[in-house]
Protein backbone atom coordinates (compact mmCIF):
# COMPACT_ATOMS: atom_id res chain seq x y z
CA UNK A 1 0.00 0.00 0.00
CA UNK A 2 1.42 3.40 -1.28
CA UNK A 3 1.95 6.02 1.49
CA UNK A 4 -0.30 8.47 -0.34
CA UNK A 5 -2.92 5.75 -0.06
CA UNK A 6 -2.58 5.43 3.31
CA UNK A 7 -2.28 8.70 4.20
CA UNK A 8 -5.36 9.42 2.95
CA UNK A 9 -7.37 6.30 4.44
CA UNK A 10 -5.51 7.80 7.67
CA UNK A 11 -6.43 11.08 7.56
CA UNK A 12 -9.93 10.88 5.35
CA UNK A 13 -11.46 7.80 7.41
CA UNK A 14 -10.26 7.86 10.59
CA UNK A 15 -9.23 11.23 11.79
CA UNK A 16 -12.34 12.63 10.10
CA UNK A 17 -15.00 9.78 11.52
CA UNK A 18 -12.87 10.30 15.05
CA UNK A 19 -13.80 13.93 15.36
CA UNK A 20 -17.43 12.99 15.87
CA UNK A 21 -17.54 12.31 19.58
CA UNK A 22 -15.15 15.68 20.16
CA UNK A 23 -15.65 19.24 20.34
CA UNK A 24 -16.54 21.12 17.33
CA UNK A 25 -13.27 22.12 15.24
CA UNK A 26 -11.16 20.26 17.46
CA UNK A 27 -9.10 17.02 15.84
CA UNK A 28 -9.24 13.71 18.40
CA UNK A 29 -6.11 12.86 19.71
CA UNK A 30 -3.86 10.42 18.60
CA UNK A 31 -5.03 7.75 21.07
CA UNK A 32 -8.45 8.62 19.82
CA UNK A 33 -7.45 7.43 16.18
CA UNK A 34 -5.68 4.79 17.47
CA UNK A 35 -8.63 3.26 19.03
CA UNK A 36 -11.31 4.10 16.10
CA UNK A 37 -9.06 1.66 13.88
CA UNK A 38 -8.25 -1.21 16.16
CA UNK A 39 -11.54 -1.60 16.37
CA UNK A 40 -12.57 -1.37 13.13
CA UNK A 41 -9.86 -3.54 12.12
CA UNK A 42 -11.29 -6.18 15.11
CA UNK A 43 -14.97 -5.96 13.72
CA UNK A 44 -13.58 -6.35 10.33
CA UNK A 45 -11.88 -9.79 11.77
CA UNK A 46 -14.57 -10.91 13.46
CA UNK A 47 -16.94 -10.32 10.70
CA UNK A 48 -14.53 -12.39 8.46
CA UNK A 49 -14.39 -15.40 11.01
CA UNK A 50 -18.10 -15.50 11.12
CA UNK A 51 -18.70 -15.35 7.46
CA UNK A 52 -16.37 -18.28 7.01
CA UNK A 53 -17.71 -20.39 10.16
CA UNK A 54 -20.81 -20.02 8.72
CA UNK A 55 -19.97 -20.99 5.11
CA UNK A 56 -18.04 -23.92 7.05
CA UNK A 57 -21.33 -25.52 8.73
CA UNK A 58 -23.26 -25.25 5.79
CA UNK A 59 -25.15 -21.57 6.27
CA UNK A 60 -26.65 -19.54 3.64
CA UNK A 61 -23.36 -17.64 2.67
CA UNK A 62 -21.93 -17.05 -0.93
CA UNK A 63 -18.52 -17.64 -1.30
CA UNK A 64 -18.20 -13.76 -2.68
CA UNK A 65 -19.74 -12.57 0.25
CA UNK A 66 -16.90 -14.79 2.17
CA UNK A 67 -13.99 -13.66 -0.28
CA UNK A 68 -15.28 -9.71 0.48
CA UNK A 69 -14.92 -10.23 4.29
CA UNK A 70 -11.94 -11.99 4.23
CA UNK A 71 -10.56 -9.14 2.04
CA UNK A 72 -11.99 -6.66 3.90
CA UNK A 73 -9.99 -7.85 7.27
CA UNK A 74 -6.99 -8.42 5.59
CA UNK A 75 -6.80 -4.72 4.26
CA UNK A 76 -7.81 -3.40 7.76
CA UNK A 77 -4.86 -5.57 9.24
CA UNK A 78 -2.27 -4.62 6.57
CA UNK A 79 -3.16 -0.88 7.69
CA UNK A 80 -3.11 -1.26 10.82
CA UNK A 81 0.21 -2.95 10.95
CA UNK A 82 1.32 0.39 8.19
CA UNK A 83 0.38 2.77 10.55
CA UNK A 84 1.95 0.45 13.62
CA UNK A 85 5.40 0.51 11.54
CA UNK A 86 5.14 4.41 10.74
CA UNK A 87 4.56 5.58 14.34
CA UNK A 88 7.21 2.94 15.53
CA UNK A 89 9.34 4.74 12.64
CA UNK A 90 8.46 8.39 13.90
CA UNK A 91 9.11 7.97 17.34
CA UNK A 92 12.78 6.40 16.19
CA UNK A 93 13.53 9.69 14.52
CA UNK A 94 12.10 11.91 17.41
CA UNK A 95 14.32 9.72 20.01
CA UNK A 96 17.04 10.54 17.71
CA UNK A 97 17.09 14.18 17.86
CA UNK A 98 19.44 15.81 19.94
CA UNK A 99 18.20 18.65 22.41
Amino acid sequence: MGNEMLNGVINSQTLAEGSAGTHKGSQPSLGQAFEKLFAETETALQQADETVLEANTGGDVDVHEMMIAMEKADMSLRLLVQVRNKTVDAYKEIMRMQV
